[in-house]
């Protein structure tokens, strides 16, 4: 067995940090004809206030205040869950509490 070191916020959220040595594989690097737009050099970076285009809407949010985090639908049709700091200056998101009525 291994043992991840993990954050707070990845134990609350109920990832483990142990798993059995069987599930390790060998690295393969990303194939780009099957999945385009996945390489490291293709990824804004949150900071990048111009990478804001990529944000299509924000669909729900977990938490309250600066602790929370929103479901957020990407212009490439992904869907993950960031936390407030990184988009409280997207226009998503002032939309998306408008929506709300905050």
């Amino acid at each position: 067995s291994y043992r991840l070191e993990l954050s707070p916020s990845l134990r609350r959220r109920g990832i483990h940090d142990v798993f059995h040595s069987s599930l390790l594989r060998i690295h393969e690097p990303n194939d780009d004809r099957l999945f385009p737009g996945r390489l490291d050099s293709q990824i804004s970076e949150f900071d990048d206030r111009e990478g804001e285009w990529a944000v299509d809407r924000i669909l729900s949010h977990r938490g309250i205040g600066s602790d929370a985090v929103f479901e957020v639908q990407w212009k490439a049709g992904d869907r993950t869950w960031v936390p407030y700091a990184t988009i409280a200056h997207v226009g998503a998101l002032r939309d998306y509490f408008e929506l709300l009525g905050i």
